[in-house]
Formats: structure tokens, C-alpha cells, sequence
């Protein structure tokens, strides 16, 4: 699931997260076949620099953003990367699952019929829109479902400009939801059967509706557009009634340690809407941290999306 084709060559081990209040870095590095953060750091953004969304440029001062992409990765300490992997908010792209009942064998086709499909209900020009196609689920009628995310071209120039500009070039670009996810599905204790990922940041939030590892059900909204209650309520509605589920096995939340009130709060109002425990996203079950790194939960959310983007370039490559 990303927002750009990843080419085939080394996996960048940098990754880099720009949102409204904040640019996050690490370095993933291995001690034999285990995973390791070796380095991370965070800088602070003023407010109004960076205002995710679809219908206008993100970025009021792309130079301003890039001394602060530069400033994390100095923080990590060993040198500057080249490369890395960069991820956005979720609500730069509109997400969809799009069903095909044959689908082309070559990706060029693929693409075109995506395109004629998804124009319909672009929120702007299709010409101006970059296009991710992944992989979803696969119906009991033979039909694959597709993955797609949308968004404005110039849109995401600005965050790869404030890469390149800080010496560093995005080779994958990825929601933030969409990295949680991968971090999860690479974990040594990935959920099986039906689950539920609730994301949440101080300016929107996400739900995702598992099977495995494929995605059956993705919804965003702004802090405006709703309140996360009434989201879950859609959302489980839906599960019921729509793709006949029969209850999540797992539920885990990712973001909340950042918010005001912290992640008990939204987890007491999960749990008494769906009648089962929730838990944390924890990104060490994929990727450990270094011994002198401490693991505040506050720190664990700003990693997921991070640990998220670079397992799955490891996978990739």
C-alpha cells in the first residue's frame, strides 16, 4: 500500500514522518535477522506550516519544513542518508477498495481502468491525481478487490521537494495508517482471522477493518467531519451488516499516547462499544529498540508508521 511505485533496488534504512505538529526519523538497522531502531529523533513544527489535506497545497514554506527534515536526520547521528522512506498523513489521499471481476495482466492496463473508475468520484482532476494500486482481498466469486489510494500530484511534490531539498531523496512515500498496518502485519505476533486497527492523531482518525493482511474496510475523518464515536459506530455497522463479520479478534489502537488525555480515555470507550479488550500497537514486536532507547508509550506511537514503512521495504526488496 503506497502512494508511489517502489523501484527495485536497496532498501533505505532511514524513514522519515511529516504531519502537522511535527517531523519523526529512524534508522532501522539488524543484529543478525533481528530488527533493530538504532536512532530516532523528532522536531517540532509551527503551527500552519504543514495542513494535511486533499483539496490545497500542504506546505505554506517548503524550505522552512526541509531545515527541519535535515535537522531529525542529523539527530540520528550517522551521517546523511541518501535515501529514505517518507510518510504523509492519511488525509492527503482518498482511499478506496475498488473490485474488479477480471483483472489485465498488464499493470499499464490495470492502471487505465483504475483510472476511468476512481474519476468519478476523484475530489479533483484525475490528470493531476497520482494513483497507488495494492493488492486487497479476493472475493468468494473469484473477484479481486484493489487497494487505491488517490491524491494530488502537487500535494505530495511538496513533502518529496522538503526531502530533496534536506539532501535526501523519497524513495517510497506511504499513509501513516497504511505503515501502522505494515508494522503490525511484520510483527512476530501479526493478528489472524478478523481485526480492527483504530488511528488516531490530533487531527483525524482512521479505522481499518482486517482479514489477515488484507484491508476490507478503510475510513478517515477530520476532527470537523465527526467524532471518532460516531466513526466506530459506522464502521461497526457496516462490519456487521456489509461484510458479515462475526467479531474481531483483535482490536489495537495506535496514536492516542500523543493526545491530551492520553490512550486510556479513547480505549475505555472502544472497549465498551465492541465488548472486547484493546491494546496497544507495540512497534518492538517488529523492530527492537536499541538498549539506551527508552520506550515511553508516547514514543512507541510516533515510531509505529516508521518501523511500519521500513519492514516493509525490507520485504519489498
Amino acid at each position: 500500500m503506497s502512494l508511489t511505485d517502489f523501484f527495485q533496488t536497496s532498501a533505505p534504512d532511514v524513514a522519515v514522518e511529516i504531519d502537522h505538529t511535527h517531523v519523526a526519523a529512524a534508522r532501522l538497522s539488524w543484529r543478525g535477522s533481528q530488527a533493530v531502531i538504532s536512532a530516532h529523533a523528532s522536531q517540532a513544527l509551527p503551527p500552519g506550516l504543514v495542513t494535511p489535506g486533499l483539496a490545497a497545497l500542504n506546505v505554506s514554506d517548503v524550505p522552512m519544513l526541509s531545515q527541519a527534515i535535515g535537522r531529525a536526520l542529523n539527530e540520528l547521528g550517522v551521517g546523511q542518508p541518501s535515501r529514505v522512506s517518507l510518510v504523509v498523513p492519511d488525509t492527503v489521499a482518498k482511499v478506496s477498495l475498488l473490485k474488479l471481476d477480471k483483472v489485465p495482466a498488464k499493470a499499464a492496463d490495470l492502471q487505465e481502468i483504475v483510472r476511468w473508475q476512481v474519476r468519478k468520484t476523484s475530489p479533483f482532476p484525475i490528470e493531476q491525481a497520482v494513483l497507488s494500486i495494492s493488492p486487497g482481498a479476493r472475493g468468494a466469486d473469484g473477484a479481486s478487490e484493489f487497494v487505491v489510494a488517490l491524491s494530488r500530484e502537487d500535494v505530495i511534490h511538496q513533502y518529496e521537494e522538503a526531502c530533496g531539498l534536506a539532501g535526501a531523496h523519497a524513495g517510497l512515500v506511504d499513509l501513516s495508517t497504511f505503515g501502522v498496518i505494515n508494522g503490525i502485519l511484520s510483527s512476530s505476533a501479526a493478528p489472524t482471522g478478523d481485526w480492527l486497527l483504530v488511528h488516531v492523531t490530533g487531527n483525524y482518525f482512521t479505522l481499518a477493518v482486517m482479514r489477515d493482511g488484507a484491508l476490507l474496510f478503510f475510513r478517515n475523518r477530520s476532527e470537523e467531519e465527526g467524532t471518532l464515536a460516531d466513526l466506530m459506530h459506522q464502521t461497526a455497522m457496516y462490519y456487521e451488516d456489509r461484510l458479515n463479520g462475526a467479531g474481531f479478534q483483535r482490536v489495537l489502537i495506535a496514536g492516542a499516547a500523543q493526545l491530551a488525555g492520553g490512550a486510556d480515555s479513547v480505549r475505555r470507550g472502544l472497549e465498551e462499544r465492541l465488548r472486547v479488550s484493546v491494546e496497544s500497537v507495540d512497534p518492538r514486536t517488529a523492530a527492537a529498540l536499541q538498549d539506551r532507547i527508552g520506550a515511553s508509550a508516547e514514543l512507541l506511537d510516533v515510531l509505529a508508521p516508521l518501523v511500519g514503512i521500513l519492514m516493509r521495504e525490507r520485504k519489498a526488496a
